[in-house]
């Protein structure tokens, strides 16, 4: 069976990232949450996708420069007033249950990586006695690098798409990847156009496809033999599931 992975809490449901559209995604029958995570200065790990407030709150610039305690008053569109939560906060409403948690590990503005976010990431996962279920994920070699160094007892998962490939070759990029991380998940159109390239290195039981959405197009991800697939419309996903059982 596919598992289904609901992206940033299945963003096209409810507001991305949000405690509100957690607990929804928690009382759905699927196997997992993805959910992207920021470091600021003041050194709180930010439950947020952007690594600028703009586009999903309230305010505007870095998250990373969001003094303590100050993400409580800013509120996420199209929300009732919620505010961007914590990564202790989300573990907090996945730490009961089976569900597995992919949680990725951002970069801020320019691309610059947090130091410290992996260590501080993982330590917190451990806290909760989550390692288990908890992956962390990244498109990037040397945040995967990192946290092979600090937490090898948590998995890891590497995000690739056409930047990635024109980056780093199809071929040596997944071969990079596949070194780096246990499960490598491709963009949709990337894995469909490189179908027989993409299968011919990665094992099918280490691969996912992200994000379709659409009926026709979660229908042919859900029949591919592979591992995961990760979708704003996890409802969508479910019921193609069930309707196909």
């Amino acid at each position: 069976m596919v598992m289904i992975i609901g992206h940033r809490g299945g963003r096209n449901l409810w507001p991305e990232n949000s405690l509100s559209g957690f607990r929804k995604l928690k009382a759905m029958p699927v196997e997992g949450v993805e959910f992207d995570v920021h470091l600021t200065t003041a050194g709180e790990l930010l439950v947020i996708h952007d690594p600028t407030l703009d586009r999903t709150t309230d305010h505007s610039g870095p998250v990373a420069a969001l003094p303590a305690g100050e993400h409580r008053n800013v509120r996420l569109k199209d929300s009732d007033g919620e505010a961007i939560p914590t990564l202790e906060e989300v573990l907090e409403i996945f730490r009961d249950g089976t569900m597995e948690l992919h949680v990725e590990l951002k970069a801020g503005v320019g691309h610059a990586a947090y130091p410290g976010l992996e260590a501080q990431a993982a330590a917190l996962i451990d806290r909760f006695g989550l390692a288990e279920r908890s992956i962390l994920t990244s498109f990037h070699e040397e945040i995967l690098v990192e946290i092979g160094r600090v937490a090898p007892h948590i998995r890891r998962l590497s995000s690739f798409d056409r930047n990635s490939a024109e980056r780093l070759g199809l071929k040596a990029g997944l071969s990079t990847m596949l070194e780096l991380s246990h499960i490598v998940a491709v963009e949709k159109s990337l894995l469909l156009a490189e179908w027989d390239a993409i299968t011919a290195q990665v094992p099918l039981e280490r691969l996912g496809a992200w994000v379709p959405n659409e009926e026709a197009d979660l229908k042919l991800w859900l029949d591919k033999p592979i591992r995961q697939i990760t979708t704003d419309r996890p409802d969508r996903a479910v019921s193609i599931r069930g309707a196909e059982a």
